[in-house]
């Protein structure tokens, strides 16, 4: 089942962005494979349950193993990337809607703010709502 979140394209595309670890000279516990640990990732991002509750029939690790090779990949800047080629490969194949996409105004800054300066007055349904 976790295979099937990464199937090969998906995962021929991002395998190559992924940092190469380095086995510690320590020895320890076998590394949880990276595309086991990237369908985990998936999986808890796609169905929004908690880390700790990751399901270890999937065969990657525990919910930590995952958070973790999250965070790693996260700092090493692979986001972006896989991000970019996914959406490129998309594009190409005319599988995106833009009729969906959306701008979160909230994230634009207004650089030289209004023309009125001051406290913004109260509209009746503020005035209404905050019972004044």
């Amino acid at each position: 089942m976790a295979i099937s979140l990464v199937p090969d394209e998906l995962w021929s595309e991002i395998e190559p962005l992924l940092p190469v670890h380095e086995p510690s000279p320590e020895g320890g516990r076998p590394r949880v494979p990276d595309r086991a640990c990237l369908a985990g990732i998936i999986f808890v991002l796609k169905s929004g349950i908690p880390w700790n509750m990751l399901p270890p029939e999937f065969g990657c690790g525990d919910g930590v193993t995952c958070w973790r090779r999250l965070r790693e990949w996260t700092l090493k800047g692979v986001w972006p990337e896989v991000h970019k080629r996914l959406l490129n490969a998309l594009g190409q194949l005319g599988q995106i809607n833009w009729s969906r996409a959306i701008i979160d105004s909230a994230s634009v800054r207004a650089v030289f703010g209004g023309s009125t300066l001051g406290r913004i007055p109260q509209t009746e349904l503020k005035r209404a709502a905050s019972g004044i």
